[in-house]
């Protein structure tokens, strides 16, 4: 029953957020038609404001779990989202075991996740070097990688646009462990997204 109760207010959230988007946002959204249907779907793209999270979740047209750093769960507004749409919760600066395994168990179950490879909002211009993890899932799950633009939403450009580009396949250096082929990995999967935000 908890279970339901969860799920239509997923779907209200959903639709609430779907319309904000569109009317204050005027969101535009490419690229539906590269997010595959069906089987397990990492969703990566820039980051920018707390804005791409839930603009991620609600025009996917998937469902999908975030991959959060614990300390926005102190916003009892993005703890709400979190709560909503089963957000993972990262402990920031070390290997954390729990949120590896939810996310790989989520992935074999044939489900989506969603992080952003810059690990920070406004990685890159921070110089903060690029994290492996899309890499390291994408390898170990043989998941598909849809690479994700963003650009808007600001003072400067109040209209917000967001494209899906052409899912990246890797499964097949599944089961691969080199760092180096990791980095090579996350370098391609940034470069698509970068294409995307032009």
């Amino acid at each position: 029953m908890k279970q339901k109760i969860k799920e239509v207010i997923k779907w209200i959230v959903r639709g609430a957020l779907y319309i904000w988007f569109k009317i204050v946002y005027r969101a535009e959204i490419n690229g539906l038609e590269n997010v595959p249907k069906t089987g397990p779907v990492i969703f990566c793209g820039n980051h920018r404001s707390y804005l791409d999270p839930p603009l991620m979740v609600v025009t996917a047209k998937r469902d999908m779990r975030f991959l959060a750093k614990e300390e926005l769960y102190k916003n009892k507004f993005l703890a709400f989202l979190g709560w909503a749409f089963d957000a993972i919760p990262v402990k920031r600066d070390e290997k954390d075991v729990t949120a590896i395994k939810q996310s790989l168990k989520t992935l074999k179950e044939g489900k989506c996740i969603a992080l952003f490879p810059e690990g920070t909002r406004n990685g890159l211009e921070k110089g903060e070097k690029v994290k492996d993890g899309v890499a390291f899932f994408a390898v170990r799950s043989g998941a598909k990688v849809v690479p994700c633009g963003i650009k808007g939403g600001t003072k400067d450009c109040r209209k917000i646009t967001i494209t899906y580009g052409k899912p990246l396949d890797y499964s097949s250096y599944k089961g691969n462990k080199d760092k180096e082929k990791f980095d090579e990995i996350t370098e391609e999967i940034m470069e698509n997204i970068i294409k995307l935000t032009k």
